[in-house]
C-alpha cells in the first residue's frame, strides 16, 4: 500500500484566475466511460449471482468512473452498479450532494442518463425527474443533492448511469478520488486535467499540484504531461485504474480509518513541500487565533472582576473555566442566526470580546474565550486544533487543515502545560472529552506552530455503576430499585445528550437503555436523575423496576446472575481479524446485584468466584455472596487501553470468551418442597 507520503509538482502556465476553493460531497460512491454512451453488458454479468471476492454482497461496482477538466470547468461520473440481492435495490436510489462556500455559487448537475438491464437483457431507459432538495445550510456552507430513483429495479439488475457537473469559469476544482467505497468495485478509472493557467488565492501565485495517495497493492497514479497545443502551455494529465478494489472493512469496534481508506486527494499549493505548508500556514493561523483572541479590554475587565491576586493560577482557571463553561453553547443548543443577534442589538463576532458580549458561542469560540481568560489573569496560554477520534485520524502528511475539527486550550500551570477542554459542554476541569484524548493536531508555539498528540485519559477516569437491589415473590416476579452512577466520559456523554431534547425524552432515553440491559418483560421507570448539570459530580440516575427475570423449570429457577448482562451478545466470534479492535475509551464497568427471595426459597447453585486478565490491559472478576433469603453478586471490568492490533486479537478473543461464558452462568434457586442441597458455588 502506498500510503502517508505527499507528492508535489511545479505547474506553470499565462493567465490569472482567480482560485475558490469548492467542495464536491457524495453520499452514494459515484464509480467508466466507453467511445459509446453504455457498455455492453455480458453473460456473465447478466446471470451473475453473487461476487466470489465479497460472498454475501448485496451490490458491487462493475464500473466507475471519474474524468475531470479543469479548463473546460467539467466533472464527469458514469457507474454501473449489479444488484445481487434484495437489500441491494437501495442502490436505485441515488443522492448526489453537492455544496459551496458561498452563496450564489454558480455550479449545475447536468442531465442525468441511465437504464436498468434486468438479468433477462431487458432494457427499461430514465426517463424520471430527479428532484432538488436542501440538505444543510450553515455558516455560508449550503449543500444540496439531486435525487433520483433508477426504474424497475430487481434483484439481478445492472444499474447504470452518468452525470455532468459544470461550474463557472472563475473555478477550478483539485479532485478527490475515494477509490474505496462501502461496495466491491471490479473496474474504476479516474482521469484529472488540470488548468493551463495561472491561478492565485490570498497567499498568491499557485505554482504546485499537490497530491495525497493512499493506494492498494500495485496500483501506481500515472502523472504525465502532453505536448502544448495552446499558448497556455502544455497539458498535465492524472490517471488511475484500480481493479478488484475490496469494500472498505466494516467491524464492529472498528477505529476510525475512513481517513485511511484507499484516496487519491489532489489539491493546488502554494508550497513546494509539507514541511514549508505547516510552517507557513501554521504561522499564519497562529496570528489569525491571537488576533481573535486578545485579550481585549472587555476580556481583560471580566477577568479582573472574577479572580482575586490571591488566588493561585490553579483558583484563577477553576473560577475562568466555571464562567465559560456557564455560556450558552450553541454547538449543542441551537446556533446564533446573525440576523437575531442584531435584533437584540448585539453586534457581530470579531474576537473574544463580542463572544463574551453576546454571552454564547460555539464550542470553538469558548475554547477561545477560555484561552483570553487564562492570558488576561497572566499565564501563557494556547489554543490547539485536534482531530475528532471519533471519526478522523491526523494525518500530517495530508496537507490541509480540514482534517482539525476541534478547538481544545492548554495552558501552563506552574511550568507544566495542562490540557482543557471549554468547548465540551459539561466537559470536567482539567479533563478532555474522550473524543479529544490521544488525538493528533497542532498547537500554537512560540514564533509558529507545533505538532501534538493530546494526553489520553486513565481508565479510572471513567466509570459506571449499576446497582440493583431486587426482591423476588413467589412467581419469580421482582420489584426493586437499580441506581445507575456515570463518572467521566459515560456521564459526559449523556450530559450531551440531555441537551439534544427536554427531560421526557431525557427520561425516554434511560429508560429504554436499561431495557436493553435487564430481562426482557421488566417494566422500568425512571424515578430521579441527579447532577446532571454539576459536570464536576458523577451522574447518577434512579429506576424502579418490575418483571420475571428468571426461568422457571419444574421447582427451579434459573436467574440471570448478573442481570445487567442478561441481553449481552458474544463480541469478537471471529477466529480472525484484519483490523485492530478499537474500544472509544477505557473504563470500568462494576455491577452489583442482590436479590431477596421467600424464605419457601433456597438457592441450589451460584457462580463460582473467578477472575480473568489480558495481560495488563484488561481484567474481569466475578463473586457471589449468599447469605440468609439473600444472595449477592458483585462483576467488575476494568479496561485499561483502548486500541488492540491484530497482534493482540487472539488474547482479546479469548478473554472475552470466557467473560461471555462466565456472564451466562445463573444463580439456580428452588422451592422448599423439592429436595433441595446446601448451596454450593457453580464449577
Amino acid at each position: 500500500m502506498e500510503k502517508g507520503k505527499i507528492f508535489m509538482n511545479r505547474m506553470i502556465g499565462h493567465r490569472c484566475l482567480t482560485l475558490i476553493t469548492f467542495v464536491l460531497l457524495f453520499s452514494t460512491a459515484l464509480p467508466f466511460a466507453s467511445a459509446d454512451e453504455w457498455t455492453t453488458p455480458t453473460h456473465e454479468e447478466l446471470t451473475m449471482t453473487s461476487e466470489p471476492e465479497v460472498p454475501g454482497a448485496s451490490a458491487i461496482y462493475l464500473n466507475y468512473e471519474e474524468i475531470a477538466s479543469d479548463d473546460m470547468h467539467d466533472f464527469s461520473v458514469y457507474a454501473r452498479i449489479k444488484v445481487l440481492t434484495d437489500a441491494g435495490k437501495e442502490r436505485g436510489d441515488v443522492e448526489l450532494q453537492y455544496a459551496s462556500w458561498r452563496e450564489g455559487a454558480s455550479f449545475t448537475i447536468g442531465e442525468i442518463r441511465g437504464r436498468t438491464i434486468h438479468s433477462d437483457g431487458t432494457i427499461i431507459p430514465f426517463s424520471g425527474k430527479p428532484y432538488q432538495k436542501l440538505i444543510v445550510k450553515s455558516n455560508g456552507l449550503k449543500v444540496m443533492a439531486k435525487v433520483f430513483t433508477m426504474p424497475d429495479v430487481q434483484t439481478g439488475s445492472i444499474i447504470e448511469y452518468r452525470y455532468n457537473i459544470r461550474y463557472d469559469d472563475e473555478y477550478v476544482v483539485p479532485p478527490s478520488w475515494y477509490i474505496q467505497t462501502d461496495l466491491f468495485t471490479r473496474k474504476a478509472h479516474y482521469v484529472w486535467k488540470p488548468t493551463t493557467r495561472d491561478i492565485q488565492n490570498d497567499r498568491g501565485m499557485i505554482s504546485t499540484i499537490a497530491w495525497f495517495p493512499i493506494l492498494p497493492e500495485g496500483a501506481k497514479l500515472d502523472h504525465r504531461e502532453l505536448p502544448a497545443t495552446t499558448l497556455n502551455g502544455p497539458q498535465q494529465v492524472f490517471e488511475l485504474s484500480v481493479d478488484n478494489v475490496p469494500p472498505a472493512p466494516h467491524e464492529d469496534f472498528m477505529p476510525p480509518i475512513g481517513s485511511l481508506t484507499y484516496r487519491v486527494l489532489f489539491y493546488y499549493s502554494n508550497f513546494r513541500n509539507g514541511d514549508e505548508f505547516w510552517a507557513k500556514e501554521g504561522k499564519t493561523w497562529s496570528k489569525n487565533i491571537d488576533k481573535f483572541v486578545g485579550p481585549g479590554h472587555g476580556v481583560t475587565a471580566q477577568v479582573q472582576q472574577l479572580v482575586s491576586v490571591a488566588d493561585t493560577p490553579d483558583q484563577k482557571l477553576r473560577k475562568i473555566y466555571a464562567f465559560v463553561m456557564q455560556l450558552e453553547n450553541t454547538s449543542y443548543t441551537r446556533e446564533q442566526a446573525a440576523q437575531e443577534d442584531r435584533a437584540h442589538g448585539l453586534k457581530e463576532v470579531h474576537d473574544t470580546d463580542d463572544i463574551l458580549a453576546l454571552k454564547h458561542g460555539n464550542d470553538d469560540q469558548l475554547a477561545e474565550l477560555f484561552v483570553a481568560m487564562a492570558r488576561a489573569a497572566g499565564m501563557k496560554a494556547y489554543v490547539a486544533a485536534v482531530t475528532n477520534r471519533d471519526k478522523n485520524i491526523f494525518i500530517k502528511q495530508f496537507l490541509a487543515f480540514t482534517q482539525l475539527d476541534d478547538y481544545i486550550a492548554i495552558v501552563n500551570v506552574d511550568g507544566k502545560d495542562e490540557y482543557f477542554d471549554p468547548g465540551a459542554r459539561y466537559c470536567p476541569y482539567q479533563h478532555l472529552e474522550w473524543k479529544h484524548t490521544m488525538a493528533g493536531g497542532i498547537r500554537q508555539a512560540d514564533g509558529g506552530i507545533a505538532f501534538i498528540e493530546t494526553p489520553p485519559e486513565p481508565y479510572k477516569n471513567s466509570r459506571t455503576e449499576r446497582i440493583a437491589d431486587l426482591t423476588m415473590d413467589e412467581h419469580g416476579v421482582v420489584t426493586g430499585i437499580i441506581k445507575m452512577t456515570y463518572v467521566g466520559a459515560p456521564a459526559l456523554t449523556w450530559r450531551h445528550r440531555s441537551l439534544t431534547g427536554d427531560s421526557t425524552s431525557l427520561e425516554r432515553e434511560f429508560q429504554t437503555s436499561m431495557e436493553h440491559l435487564v430481562p426482557q418483560g421488566m417494566d422500568v421507570k425512571v424515578i430521579s436523575i441527579d447532577k446532571l448539570m454539576d459536570y464536576e459530580e458523577p451522574l447518577t440516575v434512579n429506576f424502579e423496576v418490575r418483571g420475571p427475570i428468571g426461568e422457571p423449570t419444574g421447582k427451579r429457577i434459573f436467574v440471570p446472575s448478573d442481570i445487567f448482562m442478561a441481553n449481552a451478545k458474544p463480541v469478537f466470534t471471529d477466529p480472525k481479524r484484519d483490523i485492530p479492535v478499537y474500544f472509544d475509551y477505557p473504563h470500568i464497568t462494576q455491577d452489583a446485584v442482590r436479590i431477596k427471595y421467600p424464605s419457601t426459597f433456597s438457592v441450589e447453585s451460584y457462580p463460582s468466584a473467578d477472575q480473568y486478565q489480558f495481560a495488563s490491559y484488561a481484567i474481569y472478576n466475578v463473586s457471589s455472596q449468599p447469605a440468609a433469603n439473600s444472595i449477592t453478586f458483585h462483576r467488575n471490568f476494568y479496561l485499561g487501553e483502548f486500541i488492540f492490533f491484530v497482534k493482540d486479537y487472539p488474547g482479546l478473543r479469548d478473554f472475552y470468551s470466557k467473560m461471555t461464558n462466565k456472564d451466562q452462568e445463573n444463580i439456580v434457586l428452588t422451592t422448599a418442597s423439592s429436595s433441595a442441597k446446601p448451596a454450593v458455588a457453580a464449577n
